[in-house]
């Protein structure tokens, strides 16, 4: 009896707090997450450690980490939570209309580009349901960090997720100012890029990405060099627009400037298409009402390749992104 009324005082609420700490290592963005400050976030857990009688957590000044104690309950807690939020989730979804949050982990590019032309319609469509999104660009464990979804490059979807395919095949071009090809000439092969100034991309991991390109079934990874190094592709279309060097982005953002003439292109016969984006997730937790709206939406969008142009769709690759631990392809 003890142990079930002790139960009764570790609310929801006091469980899930600490398994935020716990994936954070930190009270305060813990409490960001729940919208509480982060003196309400100790409280809680201290309240937790006086009714379980263990010490869950060590802190410090400068960091906060788990007691072996924390670190079993923490194990054990999750997926139980887990499983008393999908039960909850299924009598809500009882009502037939899509309701709660969704939290989606995604590279900020995938966002731009299958998230953002649709969130407007969504959140207008389904006024009870929350989006809370968040970017990065390094591949989250979506399961440990408490995300209903992901939205990556379909190679980089993990093979026990359950993945839908939200986009049409994407595709990289090398791009420079028709300024910056008249001064310096025009690279004719991938390692040709090594005479050239360019605009080098840096992962969140600060992995510095190679140029991947591929043609006949040859492959080639070019470490570049030159004067300008940025962690926003949207930034290296615009450096390149200004005659800083060449630039290697997703075709659909330097699409405007093509057309526009800012931009011109090289390498093209190197740069196939590849398979694109996919939202995923857990295949063994139950799918809300609200998840499966947004899916149903994503579905809707464009097929990408109408945006890539006909090459892009005609293009057949075997091409495979070499993935450094840690850190997501380049989209």
């Amino acid at each position: 009896m003890n142990q079930i009324h002790q139960f009764k005082g570790c609310d929801l609420l006091s469980l899930n707090v600490f398994l935020a700490v716990a994936a954070h290592s930190s009270f305060r963005a813990a409490a960001k997450e729940f919208d509480l400050t982060a003196s309400a976030v100790s409280h809680s857990i201290k309240a937790l450690e006086q009714r379980l009688a263990v010490r869950l957590l060590n802190r410090t000044t400068r960091s906060v980490s788990l007691t072996d104690a924390g670190q079993r309950l923490a194990v054990t807690l999750r997926p139980a939570l887990s499983s008393v939020v999908d039960a909850l989730q299924e009598i809500d979804d009882m009502a037939g209309v899509p309701s709660g949050t969704v939290r989606i982990n995604s590279s900020e590019g995938a966002v731009r580009l299958v998230l953002q032309p649709v969130l407007a319609r969504f959140l207008r469509e389904h006024p009870q349901v929350h989006l809370d999104i968040v970017c990065d660009g390094k591949l989250s464990d979506i399961v440990a960090e408490g995300f209903d979804a992901g939205i990556r490059l379909a190679e980089a979807v993990p093979q026990d997720m359950v993945s839908v395919r939200v986009g049409g095949p994407v595709r990289f071009a090398a791009v420079a100012s028709p300024d910056y090809f008249a001064a310096r000439g025009r690279p004719k092969a991938p390692q040709d890029l090594r005479g050239h100034d360019c605009i080098r991309f840096r992962f969140d991991s600060g992995t510095i990405y190679r140029w991947e390109f591929e043609r006949h079934g040859v492959a080639e990874a070019i470490n570049v060099n030159g004067p300008l190094t940025l962690t926003d592709q949207p930034l290296m279309v615009d450096a390149a627009i200004d005659g800083i060097g060449i630039a290697f982005v997703p075709d659909h953002l330097a699409a405007s400037a093509l057309r526009e003439g800012k931009l011109e292109r090289v390498l093209e016969a190197w740069c196939p298409a590849y398979p694109g984006l996919c939202l995923y997730y857990p295949g063994h937790r139950h799918v809300s009402s609200a998840l499966r709206a947004l899916i149903a939406v994503l579905r809707d969008v464009p097929e990408l390749d109408a945006r890539l142009g006909s090459s892009a769709r005609q293009a057949r690759s075997s091409r495979h992104l070499r993935k450094d631990a840690g850190r997501d392809p380049v989209v």
